[in-house]
């Protein structure tokens, strides 16, 4: 049997995730493993050069070589391995995950995805994932369709969501207030969406009580984002805020916020 593979498209001390997994000081980082493509096809995608691509652009790394990787982001100061959009090389980073585990590796493993994935394939990353930061994207699937391409979002995304809490539980914090295990969900609201958004965290609120939420304000037009007129802006303050008090109206309390000045492609890696 052919041995599994993935494709690593780059790597690097991450700054600017949220803090408990960045960090707060110029030391350290989150250490993102940024893989190739993506289950998805955002029309406004950030990193659209390294997930859109066909042939897909990185090295081809075997499960040995990649827990190599997380060894040496750990050697640089990572607090974490951030594993950005795993979930098409799932074999082979399933099996790096269980090499460093065995191997005594000391860092938090952290599944970062856009959320469309089968729960039956996060079930097989029971015990091996101490941090799950999905998307949850859309609870309109005709927008998930619209923008994303992604039929039956919803229902895939809060069912792969929903056993990723099952397995790691609310967010534990240890020294330096950086996130040691648990499950915290993304959302970002895009122009024209408050409604929807508000549905997501309807949705978050009553099935995952104390989940902690990120509610993004960072959205910027990048990608092919420029040909829907509606996508062809970013967000106003009312957008953001009205989300912002949705948030607290309906009982959530754990999470992180943005200015809505965090819309900069600035924050965009280089790949």
């Amino acid at each position: 049997m052919p041995q599994p593979t993935a494709i690593v498209a780059k790597t690097m001390l991450h700054h600017w995730e949220e803090p408990p997994i960045s960090g707060t000081a110029a030391a350290g980082g989150a250490g993102a493993v940024f893989f190739a493509g993506c289950p998805l096809h955002c029309l406004f995608c950030q990193n659209a050069a390294i997930s859109q691509q066909k042939p897909p652009v990185g090295e081809a790394v075997s499960p040995e070589r990649l827990c190599e990787i997380f060894w040496e982001l750990h050697a640089q100061g990572a607090h974490n391995i951030d594993l950005v959009t795993p979930g098409q090389y799932l074999p082979a980073v399933r099996r790096a995950a269980a090499l460093a585990k065995a191997g005594g590796f000391p860092l938090p493993l952290l599944w970062n995805s856009s959320g469309y994935e089968s729960a039956k394939a996060i079930q097989t990353l029971d015990g091996l994932m101490d941090i799950y930061l999905p998307d949850l994207k859309y609870a309109d699937d005709a927008l998930a369709l619209r923008y994303s391409a992604a039929p039956n979002y919803f229902a895939v995304a809060t069912a792969a969501i929903a056993e990723m809490h099952r397995q790691v539980g609310n967010p534990q914090l240890g020294a330096g207030g950086l996130l040691q295990r648990g499950l915290l969900i993304r959302h970002m609201v895009l122009p024209g969406c408050r409604r929807d958004s508000m549905r997501v965290l309807d949705w978050i609120a009553q099935n995952l009580p104390g989940a902690w939420v990120s509610l993004l304000a960072q959205y910027t037009p990048l990608h092919r984002a420029k040909e829907v007129p509606q996508l062809n802006r970013r967000l106003t303050q009312f957008e953001y805020q009205s989300v912002v008090e949705h948030f607290f109206a309906i009982g959530l309390k754990n999470g992180y916020m943005q200015e809505c000045a965090a819309a900069s492609a600035k924050y965009v890696p280089v790949f």
